[in-house]
C-alpha cells in the first residue's frame, strides 16, 4: 500500500459530505435546531426585552443584571435596565450556543458516519479500498468537523446581525461581536469540537448499533457542554482574555492528543465493525 495520502482521506470525507447533503431527513432537523438557537429564540427574546416598558419588568431586568458576576456586571453597557439586560443576554448568556449547537451537529454526524457505512452495506467496499486506517479515520473526522464548523460560521454571522439590529440602535451603533466572542468562536470553539469528534469516532468504531453510537455521543458532549456553561455562568470565559486563551490552549492540546490517539488505535476491522 502507498504512503499516507491526504487526497484519499479527502475523497472519503467528500463522499460522506455528499451523502449527508442528500440525506434531508438527517440534516433538516439539525438545521432547524441551529435556526432556533442562533436566530429565532435570540431574535424573539432580544426584541421583547429591549422594548420592555412595564415598570415591574424593568425592575426585574435590573435585578437580573445585578445578579451577574462583578467582573461581567462592570462591563455591561446601556442606559436603561432593558438595554443592559439585552446586552448581557446577547454577549454573555447566549454564549454557550456558540459551542452547544455546532457540537451537537458534528456529534450527530460523527456518531452516524461509521454506523452509516454498515447500514448502507458499503463497509466492505471501504475495507478493501486503497485507503489506510489513518486515511479512513482522517476522512471520517473531516466529514464530521466540517458541518459543525460550517454551522458555527453561519450561525455566528446570523446571530451577530440579529444582535446588532435589535440591540445596536440602543447602544449607539453596531457593537457585536466583542473581542471575547471572537476569541470564543475562533480559538475556544474549534478544539472543543475536535476533541469531542475524535473521541466519538474512536468509541463509535467499537459499537455495533446507531443507538450505542448516539449514547456514546451524548456521554462525550455532555461534560463539554456543562463545562462551557459553567465557565460562562461564572464569568471565567469573559472576565479575563488571558484565561480564555488558556482554556483554548488547553483544549487544543487535548484535541491534538485525542487525534494522535485516534489515528494510532483505530484499526480497519474495528473501524468498519468487522471484528478485531
Amino acid at each position: 500500500m502507498n504512503g499516507f495520502s491526504l487526497q484519499r482521506a479527502w475523497t472519503i470525507a467528500r463522499t460522506d459530505l455528499r451523502q449527508l447533503r442528500q440525506s434531508r431527513d438527517f440534516w433538516l432537523p439539525l438545521a432547524i435546531i441551529a435556526s432556533l438557537f442562533f436566530v429565532i429564540i435570540p431574535a424573539f427574546l432580544l426584541g421583547v426585552i429591549t422594548n420592555v416598558s412595564d415598570v415591574k419588568l424593568v425592575k426585574q431586568l435590573g435585578d437580573l443584571v445585578g445578579s451577574l458576576p462583578q467582573g461581567l456586571k462592570s462591563q455591561v453597557k446601556g442606559a436603561t435596565a432593558p438595554v443592559q439586560a439585552s446586552y448581557a443576554l446577547a454577549v454573555y448568556l447566549f454564549a454557550p450556543i456558540a459551542i452547544i449547537v455546532p457540537l451537537t451537529v458534528s456529534s450527530a454526524v460523527a456518531a452516524n458516519t461509521i454506523i452509516g457505512e454498515r447500514e448502507r452495506g458499503s463497509g466492505e467496499f471501504l475495507a478493501h479500498s486503497p485507503a489506510s486506517e489513518r486515511e479512513i479515520y482522517l476522512g471520517k473526522l473531516t466529514a464530521s468537523l466540517i458541518p459543525g464548523y460550517f454551522v458555527a460560521a453561519v450561525g455566528f454571522a446570523a446571530y451577530s446581525i440579529i444582535v446588532n439590529l435589535l440591540v445596536g440602535p440602543k447602544l449607539g451603533g453596531w457593537f457585536f461581536p466583542t473581542t471575547n466572542w471572537w476569541i470564543l468562536v475562533l480559538w475556544v470553539l474549534p478544539p472543543f469540537i475536535c476533541v469531542a469528534i475524535a473521541i466519538i469516532l474512536m468509541i463509535s468504531a467499537h459499537v455495533s448499533s446507531a443507538a450505542a453510537a448516539q449514547q456514546a455521543s451524548a456521554l462525550v458532549t455532555l461534560p463539554i457542554i456543562l463545562g462551557v456553561a459553567y465557565t460562562v455562568a461564572s464569568g471565567s470565559l469573559f472576565e479575563a482574555k488571558i484565561l480564555a486563551f488558556g482554556i483554548g490552549a488547553g483544549a487544543w492540546m487535548i484535541a491534538l492528543a485525542a487525534l494522535w490517539r485516534g489515528t494510532r488505535m483505530v484499526k480497519r476491522e474495528r473501524l468498519l465493525g468487522m471484528g478485531g
